[in-house]
């Protein structure tokens, strides 16, 4: 406020300015069935006012480091998996807490990019659901390559035992193929379109 003997005459508002593609990165991770939520240091109304701005209803406020990471262990017991997204020292704890931590590398302290699992070298939240698309896919790739591999194996354990597979079927199919079938199979995992 800037006053003149007891009389106000200016007022100056200051607040940080929220990413333009939040409200598109939520709305996209909400699609994909994620809750997002908000784990701030900031005070109760910036911080319902943000949570209102970019459709996030979970939020929590005025919290310190050690509450942050609290509200992490809480949320990993109520949900299983936690992803926590963060580029400052508070928010160090709560990102070696969580399943999965991202720091915003461009921003980021260092402290919060040495703690963090992923760091992204640059500070787009749209990069937040293509990770999750890419994580998704290269589960379901390796689920995909351990059933394959150990039908294959058992298949050719049982047929070995009338005598149907001969041991250099077994060697160039059994072992050789089906490495290269699963290494082929592992090189689709960059097929995760980046948006």
């Amino acid at each position: 406020m800037l006053g003149v003997g007891n009389e106000i005459v200016g007022l100056i508002a200051l607040k940080d300015m929220v990413k333009e593609d939040a409200a598109t990165v939520l709305a996209e991770l909400k699609a994909r069935g994620v809750q997002p939520a908000i784990i701030s240091g900031d005070n109760q109304a910036t911080t319902a006012a943000l949570a209102k701005e970019i459709g996030v209803d979970h939020y929590h406020a005025e919290l310190l480091p050690d509450e942050k990471l609290e509200e992490v262990a809480d949320l990993r017991k109520r949900y299983g998996t936690v992803a926590m997204v963060g580029d400052g020292v508070n928010d160090a704890p709560a990102l070696a807490k969580a399943n999965v931590g991202i720091a915003m590398g461009v921003l980021g302290s260092d402290v919060s990019i040495e703690t963090a699992d992923i760091s992204l070298m640059r500070d787009e939240l749209s990069k937040i659901p293509y990770i999750l698309d890419l994580s998704r896919n290269t589960v379901r790739l390796i689920k995909q390559n351990i059933t394959a591999s150990i039908l294959v194996k058992a298949a050719f354990a049982l047929l070995a035992i009338p005598g149907l597979v001969t041991p250099a079927l077994a060697v160039d199919v059994g072992d050789m193929g089906l490495s290269l079938a699963v290494i082929l199979n592992a090189m689709r995992v960059g097929l995760v379109k980046v948006r």
